[in-house]
């Protein structure tokens, strides 16, 4: 196929719209919000809904949000029949459509199986939660990616294939050395680049701390026009101003790519064992100004 899909046209929409390649992740923890004797879902709406206000206020988007469903569902206790969790991601993106609407909503569910189960799992992230996009795993090949690729194309939607994370460990397989002297993450990239032949709507996860690997991948992906989903900066260690350095010295079009930060943006006071702070909504926006203009996206 090649060409531009629906997806492609959101990203780059989003980008011209919020004048950001910047994605906020959505990662509550209890010890940064509000209310402790409330109920989860409470305190994430009641921190989340005055931060959306205060963005659209002063006018600082980020060009996609990126909720882990892994900080709801610890939350859920399905043996008592509470879904605290749940709950909270279903407020979350309820919010984040009602204000956002035009905004890639990128679920980071890591999901990979084969078969129906692959399809239950690409169902999950788009009918289900009713995401744009969704982080995939490629270990087990066509078989496992298929699905989401389709089901993406369904709904307008794009995936995501982890290529070279940002964790420390990922090096322990994903450098792996292959007889033809190529490490598997590139191997991975060229799948990358053949599965988004079909509906040009896969993309690809490469870490902001592997600055090396992301510039080679950039300048791989970018003639391809495959969509980077790019974590690692902040917390991690990761540098955005590299990162967007990086990203145009191997020619990549900026309004593809997402720079994703997540307790850097929302909660830094936790890391620093500090309280939340009252003006918490005021701080979390200027967090993402300054991000926004690390990064520097002009159209």
């Amino acid at each position: 196929m090649s060409g531009v899909s629906d997806y492609i046209r959101l990203l780059e929409s989003a980008a011209g719209q919020s004048c950001s390649i910047a994605c906020m992740g959505i990662d509550p923890v209890a010890e940064g919000l509000p209310s402790p004797s409330h109920s989860f879902s409470s305190r994430v709406l009641e921190f989340f809904e005055p931060v959306f206000e205060q963005m659209l206020k002063e006018k600082v988007l980020p060009g996609a949000f990126k909720p882990n469903i892994g900080y709801f569902h610890v939350f859920d206790a399905p043996f008592e029949e509470r879904f605290e969790g749940s709950l909270a991601l279903s407020k979350v993106i309820q919010l984040i459509r009602q204000h956002f609407p035009n905004i890639p909503l990128i679920l980071d569910m890591k999901r990979g199986d084969i078969a129906r189960s692959s399809q239950n799992y690409a169902q999950e992230a788009f009918s289900v939660w009713k995401g744009d996009a969704v982080t995939i795993f490629p270990y087990m090949g066509s078989d496992s990616v298929g699905p989401f690729i389709e089901a993406a194309a369904e709904n307008g939607g794009g995936v995501y294939v982890l290529n070279r994370t940002s964790n420390p460990g990922g090096r322990e397989l994903q450098n792996i050395i292959c007889n033809d002297s190529r490490p598997l993450y590139s191997h991975v990239a060229d799948k990358v680049i053949e599965w988004n032949r079909a509906k040009a709507n896969v993309g690809a996860v490469v870490g902001a701390t592997s600055p090396e690997e992301l510039k080679e991948l950039a300048a791989l992906y970018g003639s391809h026009s495959v969509p980077l989903l790019i974590p690692g900066v902040g917390g991690q260690g990761g540098s955005a101003q590299q990162t967007v350095k990086l990203l145009k010295e191997s020619g990549y079009p900026l309004a593809l790519a997402r720079v994703n930060s997540s307790s850097s943006l929302t909660h830094p006071w936790v890391k620093k064992k500090s309280p939340l702070p009252k003006d918490w909504p005021v701080q979390v926006v200027e967090n993402l100004r300054i991000l926004n203009q690390e990064l520097a996206y002009e159209q």
